[in-house]
C-alpha cells in the first residue's frame, strides 16, 4: 500500500507593518498570530510618528520597532523604509493606518505585495484626503444605507489598487461619524485578519515575492 505523503505546511507569511497612530489593526493581526489563527510572523513595525502607540504595541510584543520619517531621513525615507523591510526578511507589507503615500522604492521592492485597508466600500469614498472621520462623514452626508471596509493592493494612486476583499456595515439612522467609525473599525479588524488568513492558505494568490 502506498504511503500517504506528509502534509506540507505552507511557510508563514513574513509581515512588515507600516502604521502612523494607534495601530488597532496591527494589534488585531498580532492577536491572530499569537492565537495560532494566522500562519504568519511579524518581522518589523515602522512608523513615521515617533510617539505612535503602534510602536509601543510592537515593543510589547517583542517585534522590532522603527521610527523612519522625513525627520530621520530627510533625503531618502522611502529608500530607508524599503531597506528596513528587506533587511528584516519581509515578504508582505501591511499598512495599518499609515498616513503617508507609499513611495517608488517600497513599491518597487514589493510589487503587488503591499496591502491596505480602507474604511469604505471602494471605489466609493477613496482617494487623497479620504481617511478617518472624513470618510464616515462623507458616507453620512451622502445618505448611504451601508458602508464597510475594503482590503486592496497598494499602487502609486491612493486607494486604486486591486480589491482583494470587502465587508459591509449597515448605516444606522442615528449614526454620527464617530459611531460609524467605531463599527467599521471592528469590521476592519475581522476583514484584515480573514484576508491574511486566505493569503497564507493560498486561497488568495499574490505575485511571488522577490
Amino acid at each position: 500500500m502506498a504511503k500517504t505523503p506528509p502534509t506540507v505546511q505552507p511557510e508563514p507569511l513574513k509581515l512588515g507593518f507600516l502604521a502612523s497612530h494607534g495601530g488597532s489593526n496591527l494589534q488585531a493581526v498580532l492577536d491572530a498570530i499569537g492565537s495560532g489563527r494566522l500562519n504568519a510572523a511579524a518581522q518589523i513595525v515602522i512608523s513615521n510618528n515617533s510617539t505612535a502607540p503602534a510602536l509601543e504595541r510592537a515593543r510589547k510584543a517583542g517585534i522590532p520597532a522603527l521610527h523612519l520619517s522625513e525627520a530621520t531621513h530627510p533625503q531618502g525615507v522611502d529608500r530607508a523604509i524599503a531597506a528596513a523591510l528587506q533587511t528584516h526578511g519581509v515578504n508582505l507589507v501591511v499598512l495599518a493606518g499609515y498616513m503617508k503615500k507609499i513611495g517608488p522604492a517600497v513599491l518597487g521592492a514589493f510589487p503587488d505585495r503591499i496591502l491596505n485597508i480602507h474604511p469604505a466600500l471602494l471605489p466609493k469614498y477613496g482617494g487623497q484626503g479620504m481617511f478617518g472621520l472624513h470618510v464616515h462623514g462623507a458616507v453620512l452626508q451622502a445618505g448611504e444605507q451601508e458602508t464597510g471596509a475594503t482590503v486592496h493592493l497598494v499602487n502609486h494612486e491612493y486607494d486604486r489598487g486591486a480589491i482583494l476583499a470587502q465587508t459591509r456595515v449597515a448605516v444606522l439612522p442615528n449614526d454620527t461619524p464617530e459611531t460609524l467609525q467605531a463599527r467599521v473599525l471592528q469590521a476592519e479588524h475581522r476583514l484584515y485578519t480573514a484576508t491574511l488568513q486566505k493569503i497564507a492558505a493560498g486561497e488568495i494568490r499574490l505575485k511571488a515575492p522577490r
